[in-house]
């Protein structure tokens, strides 16, 4: 994560402390102005950079019993002009495990369509089978039952208040999530979505023990190779 960087391991540390520790998460804006950054490119290189380490590589998968749904996230939002105005909206997947009344760990991602072999293949890479996998009726889940999986799928019909009853974990999921993206980050493009949701799952996972995303995240930091300048903007930065 620090591969050939110029800022200095105090700001570095200090950016980890904060993008882990402040509840609702930091943008580069105002990273920039809590550590006194010159450059806004820097304070967002360091923000993605330390995205990309939230995602431990041996993580374990969801089990039990998971609740999976998918809704699109993003569009233009009303009186943002700019940078700030939202791309197209993408489809994201989320798995969310029942513990009880309340959730436990949960996963969430980008897929290019809602096919089965993306919805399905999804579950199939994040939750263990033997595992309850309660979703709609959508035909992208349908090969879930042949492959190991306990699966429950239930219709939810036209009334989308159905939906959130049906699967509460996976809905609140994704309600905050939207308004963690329009409150925190002014809305964010497509293209980098991916590592926001990683951020957030990465906070979510940890809500309840503080301490805890400050020292993963510094030592998920050594576990990646090097981030490069051609891999953050490849695609336009969007903030």
């Amino acid at each position: 994560m620090l591969h050939r960087t110029r800022t200095s391991l105090t700001q570095w540390f200090w950016a980890a402390y904060l993008v882990t520790s402040h509840t609702p998460g930091l943008s580069a804006l105002q990273l920039q102005r809590q550590l006194g950054i010159a450059r806004y490119e820097t304070a967002w290189v360091m923000l993605h950079k330390l995205r990309r380490a939230m995602v431990r590589p041996d993580r374990a998968p969801l089990h039990t019993e998971v609740e999976v749904d998918e809704a699109y996230i993003g569009g233009p939002e009303a009186g943002l002009r700019g940078g700030r105005v939202l791309e197209d909206k993408a489809l994201v997947v989320a798995a969310v495990e029942v513990r009880g009344r309340g959730s436990g760990r949960m996963r969430l991602q980008v897929v290019p369509d809602a096919s089965a072999r993306s919805l399905s293949g999804f579950v199939r890479a994040n939750v263990e089978p033997g595992t309850v996998v309660r979703t709609d009726g959508w035909p992208g889940y349908a090969p879930l039952a042949s492959m190991s999986y306990r699966h429950r799928p239930r219709t939810r019909g036209n009334d989308p208040r159905r939906a959130a009853k049906l699967w509460p974990r996976v809905h609140r999921v994704f309600g905050n999530l939207q308004t963690w993206l329009r409150g925190t980050h002014h809305g964010v493009g497509h293209k980098h979505l991916q590592v926001y949701l990683d951020e957030f799952t990465f906070r979510f996972n940890r809500r309840r023990t503080p301490p805890a995303p400050f020292q993963t995240l510094l030592g998920l930091g050594t576990q990646r190779g090097p981030t490069t300048y051609r891999q953050l903007y490849e695609v336009e930065s969007t903030g």
